[in-house]
């Protein structure tokens, strides 16, 4: 699959690790739709790369179902990339009492729920195009986290929501082999984006020095460059990838 000349649909695409994914698309010569419920952030991003823009509520199916079709306005849509999500902390019990039950809901409707959502409305997209030179219909790129393998206390939620990326890639994958078109995951470690952005400096280098090598957060244009890469590599299908600096993370 080739990133020069085709239509990418990068939701999160405002921010963070889906505003730098959709910067080296945009680079490679995509044509680049950014869906993200920052609106005007969105817009802001998509006229510095030449691209379109929609607001978008991932946990909401017509608003998917509207970007895919703003997507489709730019050309047959090629790629994928789900890079929105919410890691609000979450404990069963919380001062004696049972934590609500929305609380959980919230986080895994947006993070698990809403991968499925671009999933479903990508896919069909995907099915319904001509295969490119090489065979490929089109690759979407989910986020996992590695907290869907080692989830730390108070990520009762979000480390759910994540395992069920994983844990659905392979199966999508398979499913949708006989069309063509690819389906594969990454798990980020700790990433310097605006989930850690409000937290002390100090706070921020401690992360930092529990990564082993690089001893760092991770830089968004990592992930980018990973995206590209999975999206070149036609054989990268069904997998999570971890990009972690060899971090497994303590229970704290």
């Amino acid at each position: 699959m080739q990133i020069d000349g085709s239509v990418a649909a990068v939701f999160g695409g405002a921010s963070g690790l889906g505003e730098a994914t959709a910067r080296r698309l945009a680079a490679g010569g995509a044509k680049v739709l950014i869906a993200d419920l920052a609106g005007e952030r969105a817009a802001a991003v998509a006229a510095e790369i030449g691209g379109a823009h929609v607001a978008c509520d991932v946990a909401d199916p017509g608003s998917v179902e509207d970007a895919i079709g703003a997507a489709a306005e730019l050309g047959p849509l090629r790629i994928a990339v789900d890079c929105a999500g919410i890691a609000t902390p979450t404990k069963l019990v919380r001062k004696g009492a049972a934590t609500p039950l929305e609380d959980f809901a919230k986080v895994i409707a947006v993070n698990l729920l809403g991968t499925i959502n671009v999933l479903r409305c990508a896919a069909a997209a995907m099915v319904a195009g001509e295969p490119v030179p090489d065979g490929d219909r089109g690759v979407c790129v989910l986020t996992a986290s590695i907290a869907a393998f080692e989830g730390q206390v108070g990520q009762v939620a979000y480390a759910a929501s994540k395992a069920g990326v994983a844990g659905l890639t392979l199966p999508v994958a398979r499913e949708l082999a006989g069309e063509a078109v690819r389906v594969v995951a990454i798990a980020p470690g700790l990433f310097d984006t605006p989930m850690m952005a409000g937290l002390p400096p100090v706070a921020r280098d401690s992360l930092a020095g529990t990564v082993p090598y690089p001893a760092r957060l991770g830089d968004p244009a990592e992930y980018a460059a990973l995206v590209e890469h999975i999206v070149l590599n036609t054989m990268i299908n069904g997998e999570t990838i971890r990009l972690d600096g060899a971090l497994r993370m303590a229970p704290r």
